[in-house]
């Protein structure tokens, strides 16, 4: 019997509630809430794609951050909407930029810049090109970064509200940021995120190193961690090439990262306030992703205040979505949800 809209938002949401459309697995929330204006065409944009170099400052610390986007800005012409990538807890920005020799397209950047928007990301405290400093770089940090990236924002894209998006450790990052900065987040994607992380596989195992983490800021990321990030949930769900990809963007960074966002989540948990994100939200996450539970982040989900909200998980697919062999799917989904229509009846 095929149910309507109206009973499927009005029963509760089981761990196998499914809809099944365009090969995703779990799509949850109302479609008929409140939606904000389109903010990108779902048509391919064609040109060359422009890229360009920013420094924003936290007080004394340099932040590396990177644009992309199809064609250079021009005097006068109408902006595109902003694209904010936040990433994770063992990698820098590369990882949304990644080009695979004869592997198709993994650069999300790029593939968001054709879809129309203007697509930014920033280098952490103690990450890639940015600042080095004796702090461990938690997730209240990377909220201060993301806050000192809204000057640069705002004054090269003549906007004040942008579309973030952040995957693992930069998810909660996002997260985080949205409940402090309402007013500067347009829509949210939460991917690879966490919430309480009760039960997930990964942080049950990362929790045995939590007194190093305590006392030490830094702590090892070498080849092989990176290619563990693609490997320990689900072998198989990435392709090796794109790992070592990842690998050799990365290593010129050095092997070693900061602890503070791992401590944050084996002893932190949550950092983010559901009922504080006030934004439309969608929240995205892999069958076989040991970082979470499909029930912690139903728990998230369920306490989203905003009725514009969405809960999908994708089959095939781990921990790292950008990174997954299955990417076209989070790549459809998340187009989707920032491409919404504007609704008739509210």
């Amino acid at each position: 019997m095929t149910q309507s809209n109206d009973q499927l938002v009005n029963q509760p949401l089981g761990r196998r509630t499914l809809m099944k459309g365009a090969g995703l697995g779990l799509v949850a929330g109302s479609l008929s809430a409140t939606l904000p204006a389109p903010s990108a065409s779902a048509a391919t944009e064609g040109g060359e794609i422009w890229s360009s170099e920013y420094w924003a400052k936290k007080g004394d610390v340099p932040l590396w951050m990177f644009r992309k986007r199809v064609g250079a800005p021009k005097a006068g012409e109408p902006s595109k909407p902003v694209l904010f990538f936040v990433h994770g807890s063992s990698v820098t920005s590369r990882c949304f930029d990644i080009h695979v020799k004869g592997g198709g397209e993994y650069s999300v950047m790029d593939e968001f810049a054709r879809y129309g928007f203007d697509c930014w990301t920033m280098d952490h405290e103690n990450y890639g090109k940015s600042g080095r400093t004796s702090g461990n770089s938690d997730i209240k940090s990377g909220v201060e970064d993301l806050k000192a990236a809204l000057d640069v924002l705002s004054k090269e894209t003549g906007r004040q509200k942008y579309h973030f998006l952040g995957e693992s450790a930069g998810a909660i990052r996002a997260g985080a940021f949205a409940e402090v900065q309402p007013d500067r987040v347009d829509r949210l994607v939460l991917a690879a995120f966490t919430y309480k992380g009760d039960g997930a596989p990964t942080l049950v195992k990362r929790a045995e190193q939590l007194d190093y983490y305590r006392t030490h800021n830094m702590r090892k990321r070498d080849r092989e961690m990176i290619r563990s990030i693609a490997t320990r949930d689900k072998p198989g769900t990435s392709e090796l090439a794109a790992v070592e990809a990842l690998a050799d963007a990365e290593m010129p960074f050095g092997d070693q990262v900061p602890t503070g966002t791992y401590l944050d989540m084996t002893s932190k948990m949550p950092q983010v306030d559901p009922k504080k994100v006030v934004v439309p939200t969608l929240v995205i996450s892999g069958q076989y992703d040991g970082n979470s539970t499909v029930a912690d982040l139903q728990d998230f989900y369920g306490q989203l205040p905003n009725g514009d909200r969405q809960l999908i998980i994708l089959p095939g697919v781990a921990h790292s979505v950008v990174l997954a062999t299955n990417r076209q799917l989070f790549w459809h989904a998340t187009k989707a949800f920032l491409t919404m229509p504007t609704p008739i009846s509210t």
